[in-house]
């Protein structure tokens, strides 16, 4: 059995997706963030940083083995089922850049793009079109990419799994695939995917959606270092 540390998010989604295709059992942990579920002494002990996702894996020899990282996990679980990932040293090599692409790149501006255009305070201006353009400049290297391939390595993997979600919600981004249409097909491919489906659909009653912003919930925005310090028991 597998515990998941989950929230309807994209960063929630993409290892949502990968149990979903890998079929494993698991056992969903809702992480209630506006309440600093993050922060509390156990989930630190699992996610250091004090984010999620996060996964506990039990169908292992000996002791549970826990994993924290968006990236790590998909990798993690690729290698135990031997499924989504290509093999060979050098497919394993582009696999690890598009992983690190996605959370180096891709996932922090198209997070940093959802904060100003979502939850930050009025007259941002400067970061909404900072990030718009980082965002979309992602998008464009992802275009790059996909000309004369389905997928990002060619057959369907995990740097898929960890990419589609922000490409996903672009337009509640303020962006849009009308530029992009080699993404914009890849999108749609992966949309219709029955294990994708029901991935998104996790607690999706318990998305965000506006209700708290940086105005109103300082545990979810503006966080400091006394948050980490902090560590509820």
């Amino acid at each position: 059995m597998i515990d998941f540390y989950f929230a309807p998010t994209p960063n929630g989604w993409k290892v949502a997706i990968m149990l979903e295709e890998c079929g494993l059992p698991y056992r969903t942990h809702l992480m209630k963030l506006s309440q600093g579920d993050q922060f509390k002494a156990d989930y630190l002990a699992i996610s250091p940083n004090a984010k999620m996702p996060a996964i506990v894996d039990s169908d292992v020899p000996g002791e549970a083995v826990s994993v924290f990282e968006s990236g790590a996990i998909l990798f993690y679980l690729a290698e135990k089922v031997g499924r989504f990932m290509p093999t060979d040293p050098l497919g394993r090599k582009e696999t690890l850049e598009w992983l690190f692409w996605q959370v180096g790149n891709q996932g922090p501006m198209a997070g940093q793009l959802s904060h100003f255009k979502n939850y930050a305070p009025e007259g941002e201006d400067y970061g909404f079109k900072r990030y718009l353009g980082e965002y979309e400049r992602n998008l464009a290297v992802l275009e790059r990419r996909l000309e004369g391939r389905d997928y990002i390595l060619g057959d369907y993997s995990i740097a898929d799994m960890i990419a589609f979600p922000w490409v996903l919600i672009a337009k509640p981004l303020g962006s849009t695939l009308n530029d992009f249409p080699q993404v914009a097909d890849w999108r749609g491919r992966i949309k219709e995917r029955p294990a994708v489906r029901r991935a998104i659909d996790l607690h999706k009653d318990q998305q965000n959606r506006g209700k708290h912003t940086a105005q109103n919930n300082s545990l979810l925005f503006n966080q400091t270092a006394d948050h980490l310090k902090a560590g509820k028991s």
